[in-house]
């Protein structure tokens, strides 16, 4: 993959507007990634949640609701979503803006708490634990990939890259794991460039990159491409198709652009906090017909 130009290529604004849906994490986007990682030298609790639970899930919830107290009165963000989600698969949110996709990432990610139901991920209950127990968890399985692409500036793409690895006492093989994600995002040749010196859709892949560092069990994406413009945007998402087919990592796309969310295998349609479908994506049933 080329280097794209950085001119044209960004464009302005969230997708996610809402102030409700932004204000639902409980942790700053940065400090979901340093904090858990920080945290990860510690053993991390093996609590299995109770009754019937399929082994081949990485993400399960149960009738989880999320309210809030504005002006007086109680505003409900989510409510009695219910689904499954199986390892290794590629599952997209989609739906207007303040429909709920951000304020259910947060909640399926553990950062932060619904106001009922359950949440497991990869067999664990997220109910029960702590602050610090859920950050250990996403520091050993979860990677993030946010819209504002959240690069550290004084440091190189590849020094950005290492940070997770580094974070989790394997410095021996940070600099060779992030080489070789380099090349795998089709920059190779831009390690050495700080974030300033890279165009947006760059600075995006190296995010992605990092993401991938760590070799995450599932990555949850929050509007990846919505400060690019279309064709830098469709790039990106079909890196992340492929790193989700090649390393099995579980993959849950939050997007608010249809075309985007087509290459996901699963589609999750919410509205006023509900979901109102639940549907394999059209690149999904063209791959199942041509089967």
């Amino acid at each position: 993959m080329g280097r794209e130009s950085a001119a044209g290529e960004e464009k302005g604004g969230r997708g996610e507007g809402e102030a409700l849906e932004a204000g639902s994490r409980a942790e700053p986007l940065q400090a979901a990634i340093s904090s858990g990682a920080a945290a990860s030298a510690r053993p991390i609790l093996d609590m299995m949640p109770e009754g019937a639970f399929s082994r081949t899930s990485m993400i399960r919830c149960e009738s989880l609701t999320k309210t809030y107290r504005s002006g007086g009165r109680e505003l409900t963000v989510l409510n009695g979503i219910t689904f499954e989600l199986e390892a290794r698969g590629f599952l997209a949110i989609v739906g207007p803006s303040g429909s709920g996709k951000s304020t259910l990432l947060a909640l399926l990610a553990g950062l932060d708490r619904a106001t009922g139901g359950r949440v497991w991920l990869d067999g664990q209950d997220l109910g029960p634990l702590t602050e610090d127990e859920r950050a250990r968890l996403r520091a050993a399985k979860v990677g993030f990939v946010f819209q504002s692409f959240h690069l550290i500036p004084t440091l190189t793409a590849r020094e950005n890259i290492q940070v997770p690895l580094e974070l989790r006492g394997q410095d021996r093989e940070a600099r060779a794991r992030a080489e070789e994600l380099l090349a795998r995002v089709g920059l190779a040749d831009r390690g050495h460039h700080y974030p300033a010196q890279l165009s947006g859709g760059e600075q995006q892949r190296v995010a992605l990159a990092r993401a991938f560092s760590h070799r995450p069990r599932i990555l949850f994406a929050d509007e990846p491409t919505g400060n690019l413009d279309a064709a830098t945007g469709a790039n990106v998402i079909a890196l992340m198709d492929e790193l989700n087919r090649e390393l099995g990592t579980t993959l849950v796309l939050v997007t608010h652009d249809p075309d985007l969310a087509s290459r996901a295998r699963r589609m999750l349609r919410l509205l006023d906090g509900r979901i109102v479908s639940d549907t394999a994506a059209p690149a999904a049933r063209t791959a199942e017909a041509r089967a």
